[in-house]
């Protein structure tokens, strides 16, 4: 794989998912990340045990490995004179600094746009936010459960009324990770405008903007119809037999989604085993399968619950037709196209202990980005307080006064 963002130096003032997860994205790439931590606790995602559904195994935290991989970790007492110019120093050499602090947390830290641009005019600074950088709840801190999830309408674009609740997020950190893609996005793209112009930009993420561009086709029908989006209820019959999930004898699913009805519905009867199916007027063409959908969805459901999924995969496998099965994560992790396509790799923690991440969505001449670990809380303290020519005396000077870890 082609290293695209070696050369490349961010200096990150981050916890948690959201915004590290982007630089860890950029680290795979090929990037060097300074990840500054609180001197004493470190990142607070060290300290998580819960993902509120599954305990984190003490030997691998892999929660932390996902959004900090291939890192350095320097622990630094923000709050302190001394802890800020180290940290004006290496700004200085960076390309990018990114940062997850809230707008009043920044003004007082003195890490503002401003003071970090006084020691590098051409650094790019990156926000990421909750709602934003403007408004009056700009200063609000959040989480992707609530900013991405539960306010832009993606939880609503999912409930049923038989639920009786507001459906979870589907994993730990989801809106975070699909945020930390678009960050990613938007520093590789002001990267780029850099070298173009010479022109230093901000750059602003929010995991509310992100999940209102991921639901903005619901958006954009609901404000031109005036109607909220939400799905349609469970027993309203859909129109088209061949989209949809049929249920398979021993309770798996498979998910057909053939827009083109008329075209894929003989070969599906062939599928089936019901041939006459095919030159029954009822089904005959497009428009008659949608006319007579509830009947063409009712054999497709009796059909499908007669035999297992194991059955299904053999009959549906020269389907021409678009289908796929109904997974988990560990039945994703081993299909095939993740095996050809190397979208999960093998790792191993700093104490040797093996475990496996998914790779980065993006792809460079056809080889997948290799994850590294996550660093040691302080790991690369002293080397890169090296970097910046502070020698041994310096150093476990500013370890004494508790500068750094």
């Amino acid at each position: 794989m082609t290293s695209v963002m070696q050369g490349v130096r961010i200096l990150e003032v981050a916890e948690h998912t959201f915004v590290p997860a982007a630089s860890a994205l950029l680290a795979d790439l090929g990037a060097d990340v300074i990840k500054i931590e609180h001197v004493e606790r470190g990142d607070a995602m060290r300290a998580l045990a819960s993902s509120g559904i599954a305990v984190v195994p003490k030997d691998v935290h892999v929660l932390l490995e996902h959004s900090n991989r291939g890192k350095r970790s320097l622990g630094l007492d923000l709050t302190s004179e001394a802890g800020r110019d180290i940290l004006y120093r290496i700004a200085a050499t960076a390309d990018v600094f990114l940062t997850n602090k809230l707008p009043s947390v920044r003004t007082k830290l003195h890490i503002d746009v401003d003071e970090i641009r006084a020691h590098n005019p051409k650094i790019i600074y990156v926000r990421g936010t909750g709602q934003g950088e403007h408004g009056p709840e700009a200063d609000r801190g959040s989480y992707d459960s609530l900013a991405f999830w539960a306010r832009s309408g993606v939880a609503t674009g999912i409930m049923q009324p038989e639920y009786g609740h507001v459906p979870v997020p589907p994993a730990p950190g989801f809106g975070d990770s699909i945020g930390a893609m678009t960050i990613a996005g938007g520093i590789m793209g002001a990267l780029f405008h850099r070298e173009r112009t010479g022109e230093a930009s901000t750059v602003d993420v929010s995991l509310l903007g992100t999940a209102m561009w991921s639901m903005g086709q619901a958006m954009a029908l609901s404000l031109l119809l005036g109607v909220p989006w939400t799905p349609p209820p469970a027993d309203q019959q859909r129109m088209n037999p061949l989209t949809g999930n049929y249920r398979t004898s021993d309770g798996r699913w498979v998910a057909l989604t053939c827009l083109q009805a008329g075209r894929y519905w003989a070969p599906m009867c062939d599928v089936i085993e019901r041939p006459e199916l095919a030159t029954d007027p009822r089904f005959a063409d497009h428009a008659s399968l949608m006319t007579n959908s509830a009947e063409a969805i009712a054999i497709l459901t009796e059909t499908f619950a007669a035999r297992p999924l194991a059955e299904w995969r053999v009959r549906l496998e020269n389907f021409v037709g678009q289908w796929t099965v109904v997974q988990d994560t560990l039945e994703a992790a081993v299909d095939v196209q993740t095996v050809a396509n190397g979208y999960v790799q093998e790792c191993t923690t700093a104490a040797g202990v093996p475990f496996q991440l998914t790779t980065v969505p993006v792809q460079y001449d056809d080889k997948p980005a290799a994850p590294k670990r996550a660093p040691l809380f302080n790991e690369h303290g002293d080397e890169i307080l090296a970097e910046l020519g502070l020698d041994t005396e310096a150093v476990l000077d500013l370890k004494i006064r508790g500068v750094v870890a």
